[in-house]
């Protein structure tokens, strides 16, 4: 029979500084910037029994600079060095490689929109990115259908991470300095109480002062137990990987056809092969769709004449959730309705590579209520109901 200091204990209530949401590559940053800067005390809940079976393990891992927006072009600002210099800080790899991102325009109309961002890029700090003109892009890359091509945009320390090593890395130097993950463990409501909140889960009841949304694609069912209306809806994005391919070279950067929006990069001994369909639907469906692969191989055989070689099997495709706002800027900061309840939500596909600069905002804000590596008022959710909404039009 157990004491009745085990049923107390397995009946008392657990306490946190901070209680994180969600254990994807969001979650985890913060979790390593808080920790990183001195909070004591950081609980993330995990409600898979490992971590990035959402979003995280599904992503593309590209990381650029290369935005529309001056607030997206500075949180890659921060981003891309923490990446460069991930394993110097944390004791753990990301797989930063820097291959470049490679923007072909294809009109006027195009180059003209690249050339604006190039200029708000070098403004902001930007020292790696250039315009093109066709022909350096044709000499780059022969292989390429370059007869269109009227020029693009290059940025070098553009690239690609693991989405998987760096999320583990974050979180393992987080448990390493005292924060608590606690896996497959779902939050099943959230109260608040004399100026707390009371967490429930599937291990017990939590108290803390700070929340944090970090429910990727599933952020509006999280906030809707505090009563907030999230505007962040999953859409559906999928990828197609190739078998191992040999006639493009393996040191290409991501490579956009701004025609149609079909891109694509190394991925191990092939590539992986990308395209945002106009005819997705919002919802949460992660089933991949076979009809999908003779739309992005037509698409690819297009821009690259030699991947009409390449070969493709539909079972090693996949379909991941990106999580959309209206305005497909991320929503962070405090909730201007509950306080204590923090938003890192939105990301819109660019969680992976805004997550450095996110667990630095989040933190600031969490621990400081200010931060300086942007004017945080630009991403709060009250820019909605004020109408302060920006739009980035640089969305993969």
């Amino acid at each position: 029979m157990p004491s009745l200091l085990h049923v107390y204990n397995s009946l008392a209530m657990h306490t946190a500084n901070v209680v994180i949401v969600g254990g994807g590559i969001v979650g985890s940053s913060i979790a390593y910037h808080l920790i990183a800067a001195g909070c004591k005390s950081v609980l993330v809940i995990e409600r898979e029994t490992a971590q990035g079976k959402g979003s995280t393990g599904k992503s593309m891992g590209g990381v650029r600079a290369q935005f529309s927006t001056p607030v997206n072009i500075q949180m890659s600002l921060y981003s891309i060095p923490f990446y460069a210099s991930f394993e110097e800080r944390l004791g753990y790899p990301c797989d930063y490689r820097a291959q470049g991102y490679l923007f072909c325009a294809t009109n006027d109309k195009h180059l003209a929109y690249l050339r604006a961002n190039f200029e708000k890029q070098v403004q902001l700090g930007l020292k790696n990115v250039r315009m093109l003109d066709g022909d350096e892009i044709r000499g780059m890359f022969p292989q390429l259908r370059g007869d269109d091509i009227v020029g693009g945009s290059f940025c070098s320390t553009d690239g690609f991470v693991d989405p998987y090593s760096a999320m583990i890395g974050y979180m393992s130097w987080a448990s390493d300095h005292g924060a608590t993950l606690w896996k497959n463990c779902s939050v099943t409501g959230i109260s608040r109480r004399n100026g707390s909140f009371e967490v429930q889960t599937a291990r017990g009841a939590v108290s803390t002062r700070t929340v944090v949304n970090c429910a990727g694609a599933w952020a509006a069912p999280v906030a809707r137990m505090v009563g907030v209306d999230l505007p962040v809806e999953p859409l559906r994005r999928m990828l197609v990987p190739t078998e191992p391919f040999d006639e493009f070279p393996h040191s290409a950067p991501m490579i956009i056809d701004m025609s149609n929006g079909f891109h694509f990069r190394p991925e191990s001994r092939g590539f992986l092969l990308a395209w945002n369909d106009p005819e997705e639907t919002a919802g949460y469906k992660t089933d991949f769709e076979p009809s999908f692969v003779e739309k992005i191989l037509t698409r690819a055989a297009e821009r690259v004449p030699v991947f009409e070689n390449v070969a493709v099997n539909p079972k090693r495709a996949w379909a991941g959730l990106y999580e959309m706002t209206p305005d497909h800027h991320p929503i962070l900061g405090e909730s201007p309705e509950v306080s204590g309840f923090f938003f890192a939500n939105g990301f819109s596909g660019h969680g992976v590579m805004h997550s450095p600069a996110t667990g630095k905002i989040l933190s600031d804000l969490i621990l400081t209520e200010k931060t300086d590596l942007i004017d945080a008022k630009l991403l709060d959710f009250a820019r909605f109901a004020e109408g302060r909404t920006i739009h980035e039009t640089a969305v993969l």
